[in-house]
C-alpha cells in the first residue's frame, strides 16, 4: 500500500516499502530518520504486530515479539518499519471505487481515541482540520486508490500532526466505523458495494456525494473489556442483561444479546452506538445521553471510559492524538461494575 501511496503522489511518512528481515536493517533506518520508530505487520491491522521502538538496543526484542504476534494473528510474519510520530491524529477518508475506473471520497473520519492502537470513538467529518486539508486528503486517497486500480469501498489511513498529513495504510474493506458516514451522508455503502461488485457504475459523483453531507456522526465501540484504571483489561463472561437506548438520530448495531456470552477467544465487541447530530456539540451530548441510557450486566464494558473521554475538554477542543487516551487522560479514579 506504501508503493501505491507513492505512485499515487500521496504523502507518506518515511519507511520501507520492501519488507525488513533484521534487526541491523531497522537499527539503520531509526539512526538515520530518529527514533522512535513503528515495526509492523506487513499483512496485519488494528494495531496488532505493531511495537514501537524508542532505541536502538530495543530492536532485537520488539523486532522477535512484532513477528511471533503477526504470524498467529494473520498467518504471516513479514514486517515493515517506518518512522513514528509523537502526537498524531488519526484521519482516514472513505472512498469508494467502480470496474469502470470511477471512485470518489465520502467523507473523512477522526479516529484519534484509542487503546492499544485500536480505536474506541470514531467520528465524521474530522473535526478541526485547517482550510482545505479535507479536500487535499480526499484527493490524496483518490489518487492512491486509482494508481492501483481499485475498486470496492475502502478506507486510505492518514496521520496528521503540525498541519501536515501523511499516507498511513489503505483498508481493503468497509470499515467498523462506516456507518457515522452513512449517517452524515444518508448513503448504504454496503449497497454501494453491492451494485460495484455486480458491474454497475458508482450511482454518484464527487460533487453529488458531497452535497449529501449534513451534521455530524460519532461512533462509540462498546468492549467487553474493564477499563478500571485505565487498564481495559478483557471481561469474557455472559450478558445478563442489555438494554440499548434510542430515540432520534441514535442507531445502534449489534450481535448479542442477553444470555449470550462473549467468548475469551474472539475480538470482544459487543456493538458499536452511532449517534447522529446537527453540529459536533449536538452530536456528543446526544452520544452521552444516549450511553447513560445503556445497560449491560455481566461483563464489565467500555462504557465509563467512553463517557470520561466524550466529557473531556481536549476531546471537545480537538487536542487530543492516538496517545491521548493512554498518556494523557486520568482514568486512575475510574470504578467500572458488570452492571455498566
Amino acid at each position: 500500500s506504501r508503493k501505491a501511496a507513492l505512485r499515487g503522489g500521496a504523502p507518506i511518512v518515511p519507511g520501507t516499502t520492501e519488507f525488513v528481515t533484521s534487526a541491523k536493517e531497522i537499527q539503520d533506518f531509526g539512526n538515520k530518520f530518529g527514533w522512535p520508530v513503528a515495526i509492523k505487520a506487513a499483512f496485519g491491522g488494528g494495531g496488532r504486530g505493531m511495537k514501537v521502538v524508542h532505541s536502538a538496543d530495543q530492536v532485537q526484542d520488539a523486532m522477535d515479539s512484532a513477528q511471533r504476534e503477526s504470524k498467529a494473528f494473520f498467518g504471516r510474519d513479514e514486517i515493515y518499519v517506518e518512522r513514528y510520530l509523537t502526537w498524531p491524529r488519526h484521519i482516514e477518508v472513505q472512498l469508494v471505487g467502480d470496474k469502470h475506473g470511477n471512485v470518489v471520497w465520502v467523507s473523512t473520519r477522526d479516529c484519534s481515541a484509542q487503546r492499544r492502537h485500536q480505536k474506541l470513538i470514531e467520528e465524521a467529518p474530522a473535526p478541526g482540520l485547517p482550510d482545505g486539508l479535507e479536500e487535499a486528503m480526499g484527493e490524496a486517497a483518490v489518487k492512491a486508490a486509482k494508481a492501483v486500480g481499485y475498486y470496492n469501498a475502502g478506507t486510505v489511513e492518514f496521520i496528521f500532526q503540525d498541519n501536515d498529513f501523511f499516507f498511513l495504510e489503505m483498508n481493503t474493506r468497509l470499515q467498523v466505523e462506516h456507518p457515522v458516514t452513512e449517517v452524515i451522508t444518508g448513503i448504504d455503502l454496503v449497497e454501494w458495494q453491492i451494485r460495484v461488485a455486480s458491474g454497475e457504475k458508482l450511482p454518484m459523483t464527487q460533487k453529488q456525494v458531497a452535497a449529501r453531507r449534513d451534521g455530524h456522526g460519532i461512533e462509540v465501540r462498546i468492549n467487553a473489556e474493564n477499563p478500571a484504571g485505565g487498564k481495559f483489561l478483557p471481561s469474557p463472561g455472559t450478558i445478563t442483561k442489555l438494554t440499548t437506548p434510542d430515540g432520534f438520530g441514535t442507531r445502534f448495531d449489534g450481535g448479542y444479546e442477553a444470555g449470550d456470552t462473549v467468548s475469551q477467544y474472539y475480538d470482544n465487541l459487543v456493538g458499536k452506538l452511532i449517534v447522529w447530530g446537527k453540529d459536533r456539540d449536538t452530536a456528543i451530548a446526544r452520544t452521552i445521553r444516549a450511553l447513560d441510557e445503556m445497560v449491560i450486566e455481566g461483563v464489565h464494558t467500555t462504557i465509563p471510559a467512553d463517557r470520561a473521554i466524550l466529557a473531556h475538554p481536549d476531546f471537545a477542543a480537538v487536542t487530543h492524538s492516538t496517545k491521548w487516551v493512554e498518556e494523557t487522560l486520568d482514568l486512575s479514579n475510574l470504578t467500572s461494575s458488570a452492571g455498566s
